[in-house]
């Protein structure tokens, strides 16, 4: 059962990463041009009229009735970018445009939104964009220059999440070069530099604007917490009722209607987005025809219980979409901060005794397949021997790393064909052994009499029936594994201060990878609180690789360090790989939607019907 992202900032992070995934520009280009591609062609060549997967002469009007995607049951501000509270659903998506926009049918390449060219300096030292004259925010006011500067300033600022100043870290500055110039200037050569910050939100110098009458000062970001967005996106928040639902309605005047990248997208005029409190709740709305759409992520749910009279009679459909997106690499993950899981023959062992054939076949319906490390489904995964590249940067690094990495690429355990449960659990006894634990006194104990205790942390109490098996079979070498159920905002608070053993995540991919991954494995955030390196890693081997491969000026040396650090990552066992599907599970209300014929290869389910579908 794949679980959904529990945070709304790691949502902001997993944000981050994809844009700079579908944006990324190329650093060989120096002329002002309408796009970039990052190792090849661009798709799209300048003065294309729209993208081949919308249909231009899409009906506007009508509402699309969605689901939160978010494991919150509420909202309580609406400033998406701050580090308490929690924002709406697909408010920043809707809301805040950005400088460069991504096709859904290509990877690795950006086309003009805001700004109409972008130009990066020979050197790849700085990145210029040129915004378009008719570019508006939702009050009226020009986009301009100043605006800009002051997105990217807040978002360093100290009220926003740490992941903005880790993928941030290398720009040194932004300088407004005349009222419709900006210009990024960076710390050091980096290809990815110029579309990560072509791929931030932009809002207005308007936006909490105020006088703290307390203070008699500005209003710092932290306390801009439901004034409304001052964006420049096709939608504005229409209609509230707090803890139910919130509407988001076309701007009939959006100013960038009529662009290539916008032609046929934003067909609604009202988009709500309802909130319910649990899953069996959202389930029985859905068949009561609440609201159109939804996306499955339990294939429990998907296998015996979509269905009913609004299925017999054709009006809900239920299908599956294949797509190309990147698996991802939703795991366990172990946090290296506290022993016993500071010991990688501790990790490795806990990895032996999860038995995914079996939960595949008995719980998941045969639905899934098991991840088997950081970048699934993209040509940055790591594959037989390293290559020669691989061992150039890995060889400096060799006394510091496990031996397997330099061995054939990861594969999970498995419990099938010539493997077993048996042998694993035997090899999870061996390690533990060799790790100082020791069976006596009826339980498993290290030197100093200690049991081997560990607590999985979750705020879904529904949570237990997939953790259970794992439990039950550690339980098998001497390992207590506790489930914890807690509140949602108490988990948030204990993942933001590391307060976990073991915690299930839902980590997107990318298929070009770059500075997000500081966030996710970097020393640095290791020691920040609210960062995105919840197992802790602290490596200087995998900083390296991670600086290498954002810095990579050619595809092959980027291949190499992004193959490296999969190999680094998983042979290290900081995560224990879940499972993938390759298709979005959704049904929609057919009497209701229209769409076009096929959805493009790297969408996302509930993506795809925002920007392209529209109202019968």
């Amino acid at each position: 059962m794949r679980k959904p992202v529990a945070l709304q900032r790691l949502l902001e992070r997993l944000f981050l990463g994809l844009l700079a995934g579908a944006l990324l520009l190329s650093a060989r280009v120096v002329s002002a041009a309408h796009g970039y591609a990052l190792w090849g062609d661009l798709k799209y060549p300048e003065g294309f009229a729209h993208f081949e997967y919308v249909n231009p002469q899409a009906p506007k009007g009508g509402e699309l009735r969605l689901v939160s995607n978010l494991r919150v049951s509420t909202f309580d501000k609406y400033n998406p970018f701050t580090l308490r509270g929690s924002a709406p659903a697909y408010l920043s998506d809707l809301m805040f445009d950005s400088l460069l926009a991504g096709a859904l049918d290509e990877t690795g390449s950006g086309y003009g939104l805001l700004a109409e060219d972008v130009q990066v300096a020979p050197d790849r030292l700085s990145a210029t964009f040129r915004l378009r004259p008719q570019a508006r925010f939702h009050h009226g006011k020009p986009v301009l220059a100043a605006d800009v500067k002051h997105s990217f300033d807040t978002l360093m600022g100290p009220h926003t999440a740490p992941s903005w100043k880790t993928i941030l870290a290398d720009v040194s500055g932004v300088d407004v070069v005349d009222e419709r110039t900006v210009r990024f200037r960076f710390r050091k050569p980096n290809r990815e530099l110029p579309l990560t910050v072509g791929g931030l939100p932009v809002f207005s110098r308007d936006w909490g604007d105020e006088t703290d009458p307390k203070t008699g000062q500005r209003k710092t970001f932290d306390q801009v917490v439901m004034d409304l967005p001052i964006g420049s996106g096709p939608y504005r928040i229409g209609p509230v009722k707090f803890g139910k639902d919130i509407t988001y309605v076309r701007d009939s005047a959006y100013w960038g209607k009529d662009l290539p990248v916008r032609r046929g997208t934003a067909n609604f005029d009202r988009i709500t987005v309802k909130i319910y409190k649990d899953s069996t709740a959202r389930l029985e709305a859905l068949k009561a025809g609440e609201f159109d759409l939804m996306r499955f992520f339990s294939a429990g749910d998907w296998a015996r219980r979509v269905n009913g009279k609004r299925f017999d009679t054709g009006e809900l459909v239920k299908a599956e979409f294949r797509h190309r997106l990147p698996t991802g690499f939703q795991s366990y993950v172990l946090n290296t901060r506290r022993p016993p899981l500071d010991d990688i023959r501790v990790r490795e062992a806990l990895g032996l005794a999860l038995d995914y054939e079996w939960m595949n076949r008995q719980m998941f319906y045969n639905s899934y397949q098991r991840v088997q490390g950081l970048f699934g489904n993209t040509d940055c995964s790591a594959q037989a021997l390293p290559s020669s590249a691989e061992l150039l940067l890995l060889d400096p690094w060799r006394t510091q790393l496990p031996a397997a990495v330099f061995g054939p690429a990861y594969a999970a355990p498995r419990t099938d064909g010539d493997s077993s449960l048996r042998a694993n659990l035997r090899r999870a006894q061996a390690l533990l052994q060799e790790a100082g634990w020791r069976w006596r006194d009826g339980a498993l104990r290290n030197g100093r009499g200690e049991p081997l205790v560990l607590e999985y942390l979750d705020s879904n109490e529904t949570g237990a029936r997939v953790v259970t098996p794992w439990a039950r079979n550690l339980e098998k070498i001497g390992v207590q594994l506790r489930f914890r159920p807690v509140d949602f905002a108490l988990y948030q608070q204990r993942l933001r201060s590391f307060d976990f053993d073991v915690i299930s995540l839902a980590f997107g991919g990318t298929h070009n990878p770059g500075a997000e991954f500081a966030d996710l494995f970097g020393s640095a955030a290791a020691g920040i609180d609210d960062s995105g390196n919840f197992a802790g890693v602290r490596h200087p081997a995998v900083d390296d690789l991670i600086s290498r491969m954002s810095d990579a000026g050619q595809r092959d040396t980027f291949l190499a360090a992004c193959r490296a650090l999969d190999r680094v990552i998983a042979h290290s066992h900081y995560l224990i790989p879940q499972w993938s599907a390759g298709t979005h599970r959704m049904v929609y209300n057919q009497w209701r939607l229209a769409s076009p014929p096929s959805m493009p290869p790297y969408a996302t389910g509930e993506g795809w019907a925002i920007q392209t579908w529209w109202a019968r």
